[in-house]
C-alpha cells in the first residue's frame, strides 16, 4: 500500500463495491447459518452434559464420560485442519466443497462443541437450591430443564452465542483459504494474491465494526434479561 496513494486506494476500493458487498452477504449467511445450528445442537450436547452429570437430574455415568471425550476430542481439532479433514463430507452433504454453504457445515461443526462447553458452564451456574426445590414440587427433569435451567441461565446463554458467533466470523474468514466465500475470501484473493494492502486493510475495519455491533448487541441483551 506504501506504492498507492490513499486516493488510489479508495478508489480500487470503490471500484471492488460489489464484490465486498457480496462477500459481505455470504459472511452473513455463513455466521448466521452456523450460528443457529450450532446453538441449537450445542445447547443439546451442552445439556446432556450437565445432566448426565448431575444426580439430582439424569445421572448417566457412561453417557457422560462418551460425551465428554467426544466433545474433547472435537475441541481439539484446530480449524484449518477441521476443514481439510472434512472436505470428503461437506461433498456428500452440500455436493460442494466451496463456497458459503460448504463453510457453514463446517462453521457448525466446529461451533457445536464450542458451544457445547459454554452451555454446561452456564447451567453449572445455575444455584442447585433452585433445582431442589423444583425437584421437591414434583418437576420431572424434562420440565427442570426446559423451565428452570434454561431459564435461569438465559442472561449467560445470551453472552455465550454472543462469543460463539464472533468467533465463527473470525473462522468464516480463515474459511476463505480453501474457497469458502466471504470477506476472508476476498481479502486473499486481492490483498495477498494481488498485493492490494488496501483491501486487506478495509476488510479488517470491516470485521472490526461487525465484532463491535455484535457484542454490544449481545451485551445488551444479556443485561436486559438478567434479573438478578
Amino acid at each position: 500500500m506504501a506504492d498507492v496513494s490513499f486516493a488510489q486506494a479508495v478508489g480500487n476500493i470503490v471500484a471492488m463495491k460489489s464484490e465486498i458487498l457480496q462477500a459481505l452477504w455470504e459472511t452473513f449467511l455463513m455466521v448466521g447459518l452456523s450460528t443457529i445450528l450450532a446453538t441449537v445442537l450445542g445447547t443439546i450436547l451442552g445439556v446432556c452434559l450437565y445432566v448426565t452429570a448431575n444426580p439430582q437430574l439424569l445421572y448417566n455415568r457412561a453417557l457422560n464420560r462418551l460425551a465428554e471425550h467426544v466433545v474433547n476430542l472435537m475441541r481439539a481439532f484446530p480449524f484449518v485442519i477441521l476443514m481439510i479433514a472434512m472436505i470428503p463430507v461437506t461433498r456428500a452433504i452440500v455436493g460442494t466443497t466451496i463456497g458459503p454453504l460448504a463453510t457453514s457445515l463446517i462453521l457448525t461443526v466446529s461451533g457445536t462443541f464450542y458451544f457445547a462447553r459454554l452451555v454446561e458452564q452456564n447451567l453449572r451456574e445455575v444455584p442447585r437450591g433452585i433445582i431442589e426445590a423444583a425437584t421437591s414440587m414434583g418437576a420431572k427433569p424434562s420440565t427442570i430443564i426446559t423451565k428452570v435451567l434454561l431459564n435461569e441461565a438465559r442472561a449467560g446463554m445470551v453472552s455465550s452465542i454472543t462469543v460463539l458467533a464472533i468467533g465463527l466470523l473470525s473462522y468464516s474468514a480463515a474459511a476463505g483459504m480453501i474457497g469458502g466465500g466471504g470477506l476472508g475470501d476476498l481479502a486473499i484473493r486481492y490483498g495477498y494474491y494481488r498485493y492490494q494492502t488496501e483491501v486487506i486493510v478495509f476488510i479488517v475495519a470491516i470485521l472490526v465494526i461487525l465484532v463491535i455491533i455484535m457484542q454490544g448487541l449481545g451485551n445488551a441483551l444479556a443485561r436486559h434479561l438478567d434479573k438478578r
